[in-house]
């Protein structure tokens, strides 16, 4: 029987879209088509949703601005001491002294006063780190409700509706710049709510995501698709920092309107799964291969049962010359002498990687969720990972914005645009992150070894990225490597295996709520970290990034144990000569010399 994936009867809610394109077109599209499609349509989504998070980081230091002049006055960028070009298109330098004027104040929406109330007092940067906790903490509660949610409704309407709420809420906080709002609980208010329309996505894209693709590569697959979150925050970084001459409100105002239009195409073009559009799943596909072979047991298409066929009569010949077979399931080594009790271990292998074709398997509760082995550690080391880079996400314009480089203070655009490096070497970290694991089949190693690398990293940033602007350009996007990888790895391939884990017994359903578990107890740390930022930065950034080199070493000390398993299995692959049979990761077979 033929391997591709064939048409089913049964079509299900086609978006409106797709009914219209097959309608033009005369004829339905392939599956390659709809994978395509779908890796577009969630990358375009998902950093609509991270550009919508970047304003607040944006305007922090127009609303509670801490460099003035000499003089008084705040000082603004020197326009006839540009940076070299190309830096001079985005990047301007500002002298030391220069003073901004009345018009300039008053476009940034300051007014005659400095910042903006309730921001602008002593106090400011603690209650502008209460405005990312408001937001991040009900982020992270909605994330597990998120999760249950999504395995149980219609993902496309779901996550339409997340991005057009989240846009809604972003429009509304900036909206308190015309309504001339300076009461902290409407900020809040508005914060917490943006938060909960933002826990419904992730979960949603990366269980989509799970729908249309198979194991294979999926670190690499992953680790290029997850380049939406830095996209999204170079876009977010550039709008906003773009509107702030017309008004920080346009900074909010932009982004929200990008996500609600970001919602219509999801409504328009998002296809869930196969099913909708009369495919089927890589998981079904595998079910639709069983065959009844003459020996009265159940075996694979053609292809892979010769593969089966090869590693039995391997297995024969290691027994015969009495040598013995060790299977290798989860670190577990058991040696196997009988010929028969090798192949019936190789078969059974065989059958339980490819579920029943057309199952309907039961959603996965929240507690089962956590039992999954290797949930609960990655869950916390993403606590610590995710502590770490959204506190950049949150404070980096802003620290740099209030620290000297090269003897100059730099403007809030340029301080904003300047941020976006950090993300430009998040996505080289995540497609480096996932193109490791995936070579090395070891994601514990490389995640925590990420995380270790930041450290120092972190140190010199801190130390001489005031030095020279090149330097802190360069460990700027280093640091958004180190940290962004591990970040990006948990959460899409890592999460993605662990929603599929073999414990699971084929059990799809699984997938929105372990990425709910994973990213929702991240989440929780990515509100901490802005909140302490914002109470350590009042004495001294240098408690702040102690802070964050601690969080990176227990984020990867949090790992030491699957680590651990992860070295032990190299050393008795290297011991045992293992190769792995039929692509599956869990379960490999070698002959005992």
């Amino acid at each position: 029987m033929s391997s591709s994936p064939e048409r089913v009867k049964h079509k299900r809610c086609n978006p409106p879209g797709i009914l219209i394109l097959n309608s033009l077109r005369g004829k339905e599209f392939d599956i390659s088509f709809y994978r395509a499609l779908v890796l577009i349509v969630t990358f375009i989504a998902y950093a609509c949703y991270h550009a919508s998070r970047k304003p607040s980081s944006i305007v922090k230091s127009v609303l509670h601005p801490e460099i003035a002049s000499p003089t008084g006055g705040l000082e603004y960028p020197s326009l006839s001491d540009p940076f070299p070009w190309p830096l001079s298109l985005v990047y301007t330098k500002r002298a030391p002294g220069v003073n901004a004027s009345r018009e300039v104040i008053e476009g940034l929406g300051l007014g005659v006063q400095k910042g903006w109330p309730p921001f602008n007092g002593k106090r400011g940067n603690a209650r502008l780190g209460e405005i990312d906790v408001a937001f991040l903490a009900f982020y992270a509660f909605g994330m597990y409700f998120a999760g249950h949610l999504g395995d149980r409704v219609n993902l496309r309407l779901f996550l339409t509706l997340g991005m057009v709420g989240s846009g809604a809420f972003v429009c509304l906080f900036g909206m308190g710049y015309w309504w001339d709002i300076h009461v902290l609980w409407y900020f809040l208010f508005v914060q917490m709510m943006a938060g909960l329309f933002q826990a419904t996505g992730w979960p949603s894209v990366v269980a989509i995501i799970g729908n249309w693709f198979g194991k294979r590569k999926r670190g690499l697959i992953m680790g290029i698709w997850n380049a939406h979150t830095s996209v999204g925050n170079i876009v977010g970084s550039l709008i906003a920092a773009s509107a702030l001459q017309a008004g920080w409100g346009w900074s909010f105002v932009y982004p929200g309107l990008l996500i609600i239009s970001g919602g219509l195409l999801v409504y328009l073009f998002l296809v869930v799964e196969p099913a909708e559009v009369g495919l089927l799943s890589p998981y079904e596909v595998n079910g639709s291969e069983r065959v009844d072979t003459s020996n009265g047991r159940q075996s694979l298409s053609d292809k892979r049962a010769t593969q089966v066929d090869c590693e039995v009569g391997r297995a024969r010949n290691a027994i015969d010359a009495g040598k013995g077979i060790v299977f290798c399931s989860n670190g577990a080594h058991i040696k196997l002498d009988d010929f028969q009790d090798a192949e019936r271990v190789i078969l059974h292998s065989a059958e339980d990687e490819a579920p029943v074709l057309q199952r309907s398997d039961p959603a996965v509760g929240f507690l089962e969720a956590w039992r999954i082995p290797g949930v609960a550690p990655f869950a916390f080391c993403l606590f610590f990972s995710k502590l770490v880079a959204y506190t950049f996400l949150y404070w980096l314009p802003f620290y740099i914005r209030n620290t000297k480089i090269e003897g100059y203070y730099l403007s809030e655009k340029t301080a904003g645009n300047l941020s976006t490096l950090f993300d430009l070497g998040g996505v080289v970290g995540g497609i480096l992150a996932g193109h490791i694991s995936d070579k090395l089949k070891a994601r514990a190693i490389t995640a925590a070894s990420f995380m270790y690398c930041a450290i120092p990293v972190l140190y010199l940033y801190n130390q001489y990225g005031g030095v020279s602007l090149y330097l802190n350009l360069g460990l700027m996007a280093l640091a958004g490597l180190f940290i962004n990888g591990p970040y990006a790895l948990i959460t899409t391939a890592v999460s993605a295996d662990l929603g599929t884990h073999s414990s699971l017994k084929g059990n799809a359903k699984a997938l929105a709520t372990v990425t709910a578990i994973i990213d929702g107890t991240g989440s929780v740390g990515a509100a901490i970290g802005p909140l302490l930022t914002g109470f350590l930065s009042e004495r001294g950034w240098d408690k702040v990034f102690d802070m964050l080199m601690l969080s990176a070493f227990i984020a990867g000390l949090l790992l030491f144990g699957l680590v651990y398993a992860e070295i032990k299995e190299k050393f008795e692959r290297l011991r045992y000569f293992p190769r792995q049979i039929m692509g599956h990761d869990d379960f490999e077979i070698s002959a005992n010399h």
